[in-house]
């Protein structure tokens, strides 16, 4: 497979650094604005193959011709969240990248999947899916994968147990929005509400809805990237090795959950072509509530940026 990562930042850096140790793909092509930024990034991932073993191609580019191809694109691009800064704030301004990205990328990878990282990503990804023309399993964002991450950590940690032994899902749009689903997240087949109390589990909700927060505040002068990094490669796992996963992921609901034409995270079977199904779970009334004040807030956000 050839991959494209749009934006040479950390998130970009780091995935492609990622898809390249583990030798996943066959090229990975990094893409910036700024001269320079993406041939060096690309080309210091490059000389580390005799080390880690990789005989992927790496290369860093401004132009867009070099990810003519591609099978999957990851764009990355936009202004990322400073300290004190919310997602609306980015709105208008990532909107107009990512909508002028996606046009040079499909016009050259027309067969392309798209996973969409920037910021505020369930609307990012509806602007991407706009601005492509692509059916809703083709364009996916990134959100869900990450925060499920997040809360599987924070429960391990909590309990002193191996983290892949704790199994959760998360719900909703990205950021403050997001649902926690603790009520469904067990420890090797055992439900979490038998090992910690209410108390306890909804403080560990609440860390990881603020968890993009809480790195902001402690780095100061950026955003979280490893974990949204392994976030991105594990999807791109699933689809290059048509390994179906499901994962919560922000797609567009046409119906699902009684929700229409907004782009929020749900449970998704995903694989080599993409979404292969939106799974509908089981919500309670609290649960279902909270998911529509999380697409209401989407669809007021997708509002304010006058989309065809």
């Amino acid at each position: 497979m050839k991959i494209t990562i749009v934006g040479a930042g950390n998130v970009g850096a780091v995935t492609a650094q990622r898809l390249f140790n583990l030798e996943l793909v066959r090229e990975v092509v990094i893409v910036d604005v700024l001269d320079g930024m993406a041939q060096g990034k690309a080309l210091d991932i490059y000389e580390s193959a005799p080390l880690v073993r990789s005989d992927s191609r790496i290369i860093g580019t401004t132009s867009y011709q070099a990810t003519a191809g591609s099978d999957v694109v990851v764009i990355t691009a936009g202004m990322a969240r400073r300290p004190g800064m919310s997602h609306v704030d980015l709105l208008v301004k990532n909107a107009e990248v990512v909508k002028g990205v996606t046009r040079q990328l499909v016009a050259l990878s027309p067969d392309c999947l798209i996973i969409v990282v920037s910021s505020p990503i369930d609307e990012m990804t509806y602007v991407a899916l706009k601005a492509s023309g692509f059916d809703r399993s083709r364009v996916i964002g990134m959100a869900g994968v990450l925060y499920a991450s997040r809360l599987r950590t924070f429960l391990a940690m909590e309990l002193d147990l191996a983290v892949e032994d704790v199994e959760v899902t998360v719900l909703g749009g990205h950021g403050d929005d997001m649902i926690p689903m603790i009520r469904y997240a067990t420890v090797a087949g055992v439900p979490i509400s038998q090992l910690l109390s209410p108390e306890r589990c909804e403080a560990i909700a609440a860390r990881t809805r603020a968890a993009g927060n809480e790195i902001i505040d402690l780095l100061k002068t950026g955003s979280a990237f490893y974990a949204p990094s392994a976030a991105v490669v594990a999807m791109i796992e699933a689809i290059a090795h048509d390994k179906p996963r499901l994962m919560p992921c922000a797609v567009r609901l046409d119906g699902e959950y009684g929700l229409n034409d907004v782009v929020i995270g749900v449970p998704v079977k995903i694989g080599r072509h993409g979404v292969k199904r939106i799974v509908e779970i089981e919500l309670n009334e609290e649960e279902r509530g909270m998911l529509i004040r999380s697409a209401n807030g989407v669809k007021e956000n997708i509002a304010r940026l006058s989309l065809p």
